[in-house]
């Protein structure tokens, strides 16, 4: 006789209990339908109060997350919006038109009533008057802030003189770097034209040196004799030394060179450099810049720990101190002037990739979804360890770059015996909260996307509010008007936690829903009123 085999109980549908499980979830649902309308699936919820009504309601306000994994739509939204700001850039026919408009009246009054305050301030400060020194400085600080307001860009001068000056450094070349032709740089951005009508512009890949034999996977043939530490001194230092590249550059072929560049880790997780270069430049030029570049930098020596496991330096009520000796620990500017050589140099490697483009042409929209491709991920989703062996290198680059100081005011310098710049009794020895630090970084520059100043004549803000015009200009010629709303009048507040009026995540999901079907209705019917009728298809007239 047999034994039989129980069953799950089924529900008033019939369904077992894992046939249920296996349903999704109503928050999933409406997940998946914001991902599929563009709606940002993790908005933050604001408060948002109006001056003239005393209404409150809630708003949620997209996340602006560019890691697809985070937020889709709005990784995808930033992503593109990166595109068009590469394609209006790379290939210009027209200098862009930067000449500053002269001051206003305003502008020159406000300044010379700064002037008073600043002599004011220093006489009180002369004279000792504490009152009437913070009352002044607060009095200039506003002064400063209206300026701004009335469209003024720059620094003014500080009312308590230049702060401090760091040692001058010899600017004499390295004797081990090649010389480079220095011209003046002249004030156009755009390159040669040929025959009349052509005015291609480059695509240039710059690597980090080498630290050692890798193999395919990127690993490090031999680990011991892999130069971990260079490796994480160039990482931290890759941006400045980009810049340094650029510099050359301009000086080299002498004119003002405008980059859209990404900065994307290889396989052996050392970044490297795609930028696409606005004119022609000769590829022996490229190759000679590139090998003539080197930064040093000038910091403290940090090649032995002074501190490390139980044994850290600790606050005493006003700096850090030996817990052993009790004697202070060494202040940056002491630090910085003892400094007789750089603690670091860092160049490229020999490889240099560069590639003509044409404006217009399918190789530079190929190029362009190239230099775009991997800005929605991580560092770990670009370069994921999928063995053991790719693990290990990860967590010996990360060990090395978590003892790195990043910057002057990296608390890892507290690890060498020295006091950072902006030390508190917040501040945790070896603890820096950059992304220089982090694992899932592993040293890659903070900006992913550098862009230089005259690229294209507009920022982000710009080429999104381009955007939004030609949607509003497309929706007023249907008939659709669609004012802007006076912001003016609505004050923003955070939600404070706990607050049992917010609504659901769900809530804001299905109303941003509703809210993009309805603009998308309107915008696709405003498409099609746009394009002309098809006299083909329209059918012939009864006679």
């Amino acid at each position: 006789m047999t034994t039989p085999v129980p069953t799950l109980p089924a529900d008033v549908a019939g369904q077992t209990r894992a046939e249920r499980m296996r349903q999704p979830l109503a928050l999933d649902v409406i997940t998946a339908t914001a991902e599929q309308h563009g709606v940002c699936v993790r908005p933050f919820t604001m408060e948002v109060g109006d001056r003239d009504t005393g209404e409150l309601k809630y708003v949620g306000v997209p996340c602006g997350s560019t890691v697809e994994s985070q937020c889709g739509p709005c990784a995808r939204k930033a992503r593109a919006l990166r595109m068009v700001r590469c394609r209006e850039g790379w290939h210009l026919t027209e200098e862009p038109d930067f000449a500053p408009e002269p001051p206003t009246a305003d502008q020159t009054a406000l300044l010379a009533y700064r002037a008073d305050l600043v002599a004011s301030y220093l006489h009180a400060v002369g004279e000792q008057q504490a009152g009437d020194v913070d009352e002044l400085r607060e009095e200039i600080h506003s002064v400063d802030d209206e300026l701004r307001a009335l469209g003024m860009r720059g620094r003014l001068p500080n009312p308590d003189g230049p702060g401090e000056r760091t040692p001058n450094r010899s600017t004499r070349r390295r004797q081990d770097a090649p010389n480079l032709p220095r011209r003046k740089v002249e004030n156009r951005t755009l390159g040669r034209e040929f025959a009349g009508r052509f005015r291609p512009s480059m695509f240039v890949t710059l690597t980090c040196d080498s630290y050692g034999r890798v193999r395919d996977d990127g690993t490090p043939v031999d680990p011991a004799s892999y130069d971990y530490r260079r490796a994480a001194r160039d990482a931290v230092h890759f941006a400045s030394l980009v810049d340094r590249w650029w510099q050359n550059l301009r000086r080299c072929v002498g004119w003002d060179v405008q980059y859209f560049a990404t900065v994307e880790p290889q396989k052996r997780v050392a970044p490297h450099l795609h930028t696409a270069l606005r004119g022609s430049i000769r590829h022996e030029v490229l190759r000679q810049v590139t090998a003539a570049t080197y930064l040093q930098v000038w910091w403290p020596a940090h090649d032995e720990l002074v501190y490390g496991g139980d044994r850290l330096p600790v606050w005493d009520g006003e700096r850090f101190i030996d817990p052993g000796t009790r004697q202070p620990l060494i202040e940056w500017a002491d630090a910085i002037e003892a400094v007789e050589e750089p603690a670091h140099v860092a160049t490229f490697g020999v490889q240099v990739h560069s590639k003509g483009i044409l404006g217009g042409t399918d190789q530079a929209g190929r190029h362009i979804g190239y230099l775009t491709k991997y800005l929605t991920k991580t560092v770990g989703e670009v370069v994921e360890a999928s063995s053991e062996r790719q693990r290990q290198h990860h967590d010996r680059l990360h060990e090395e770059l978590s003892v790195t100081p990043c910057s002057s005011r990296c608390a890892v310098w507290l690890l060498y015996g020295i006091q950072p710049l902006g030390a508190t009794r917040k501040t945790t020895p070896g603890h820096c909260k950059n992304r220089a630090h982090r694992r899932t970084t592993l040293g890659l520059p903070g900006r992913r996307v550098l862009v230089s100043r005259k690229w294209s004549g507009k920022t982000l803000a710009d080429h999104r509010a381009d955007r939004k015009r030609f949607v509003l200009e497309a929706l007023a010629a249907l008939g659709i008007e669609k004012p802007e709303p006076d912001r003016t009048r609505l004050v923003w507040f955070k939600v404070e936690p706990g607050d049992p009026n917010v609504p659901p995540r769900a809530h804001l999901l299905m109303h941003a829903i509703a809210q993009r079907i309805r603009w998308r209705a309107e915008y696709d019917a405003a498409l099609l009123a746009a394009q002309p009728p098809d006299v083909s298809a329209t059918p012939p007239q009864a006679a």
